[in-house]
C-alpha cells in the first residue's frame, strides 16, 4: 500500500473539518499511521519464527499460532485504519462534487445567473448529512475493532506462554509469544489512540448537531417573532416616540431660555439623534 498517496488524499479534508476534526485528523497520522509504519511491523515480523512450543510433533506449533493469532495485529491495524480514513475521502468528494456543479451552473447561466451554493465546502444541507454520518461511522469502526480485539486477547494484553491442545498436538504443549512486554505495549498504544480518537467524533458530533439546533431555533423564533413586535424595532419605536414628544435638546446654548406658557417650543430646537 502506498501510505503516502493515502495521506495526500486525506490531507484535503482537513480545510472541510473543524477544530475536532482537525485534531482527529492529526491524531490519527502522526499517533496511528506513522506508529504503525515505523514500529508495529517490526514488532510484529517475527511473531510466526519466534513462536515456539515445546514439541517437535510436525504441525503442532503451526496449528498453535493459527489458534492464539487467527487474525494479524498489523493486519487488522491496517484495516482498521482504512475504514476509519475512508469516510474523510466521501466528505472531499462530496465537496468536489459541488464544485463541479457549480462550475457547471455558471457557464450555463453565466454570472448573473446565481449561485448554486454560496460556498462548495460550507456543512450545509448535503454536504453536513455526509460530515455527520462520516463521524457515526469512523466512531463505530473503532469501537468495533475494539471489541474484536477485546475478544481475541481479553484485556488486550499477550501472555507470554499459552497452553495449546489442538491436533496434532500430543497433548497439551506451552507455547511462548516472541517479545510479548514489547507487543503489550504497542498493542495498549494503538487501544488508547483509538478511544480519543472515538471520544473526538463524538465530541465534533455533538459540536456539529447542537449548532445545528441553535441555528434552527434562531430561524424559528425569527419567524414566529412579527415585524413590527421585534425587540430591536419596538426598542427603537419607543426610542422614536420619546424623542419626538419629551427629549428636547437645546443647542447652541449652555442654559435652558425661559418657557413661555403659550408657546413654549419657541425657544428650543428639537433634533433626533
Amino acid at each position: 500500500m502506498n501510505w503516502g498517496i493515502f495521506e495526500g488524499l486525506l490531507s484535503g479534508v482537513n480545510k472541510y473539518s473543524t477544530a475536532f476534526g482537525r485534531i482527529w485528523l492529526s491524531l490519527v497520522f502522526i499517533f496511528r499511521v506513522l506508529v504503525y509504519l515505523v514500529t508495529a511491523e517490526r514488532v510484529w515480523s517475527d511473531d510466526h519464527k519466534d513462536f515456539d512450543c515445546n514439541t517437535r510433533q510436525p504441525g503442532c506449533s503451526n496449528v498453535c499460532f493459527d489458534e492464539f493469532f487467527p487474525v494479524s495485529h498489523v493486519r487488522l491495524w491496517a484495516l482498521q485504519l482504512i475504514l476509519v480514513t475512508c469516510p474523510s475521502l466521501l466528505v472531499v468528494m462530496h465537496v468536489a462534487y459541488r464544485e463541479a456543479r457549480e462550475k457547471k451552473h455558471r457557464e450555463a447561466a453565466g454570472e448573473d445567473g446565481g449561485r448554486l451554493y454560496l460556498d462548495p465546502g460550507k456543512k450545509r444541507g448535503g454536504l453536513w448529512w455526509t460530515y455527520v454520518c462520516s463521524l457515526v461511522f469512523k466512531a463505530s469502526v473503532d469501537a468495533a475493532f475494539l471489541f474484536v480485539f477485546h475478544s481475541f486477547y481479553p484485556w488486550y494484553t499477550l501472555p507470554p506462554v499459552v497452553k495449546c491442545h489442538a491436533a496434532p498436538c500430543p497433548n497439551t504443549v506451552d507455547c511462548f509469544i516472541a517479545k510479548p512486554s514489547e507487543k503489550n505495549i504497542f498493542t495498549l498504544f494503538m487501544v488508547v489512540t483509538a478511544v480519543v480518537c472515538i471520544l473526538l467524533n463524538l465530541a465534533e458530533l455533538a459540536y456539529l448537531v447542537s449548532k445545528r439546533c441553535r441555528e434552527c431555533l434562531a430561524v424559528s423564533r425569527a419567524q414566529a417573532t412579527p415585524v413590527g413586535h421585534h425587540p430591536d424595532c419596538v426598542a427603537w419605536s419607543h426610542k422614536q416616540n420619546d424623542l419626538l414628544s419629551d427629549d428636547l435638546i437645546y443647542l447652541g446654548s449652555d442654559t435652558h431660555p425661559p418657557l413661555l406658557p403659550d408657546r413654549p417650543r419657541d425657544y428650543v430646537k428639537q433634533t433626533i439623534l
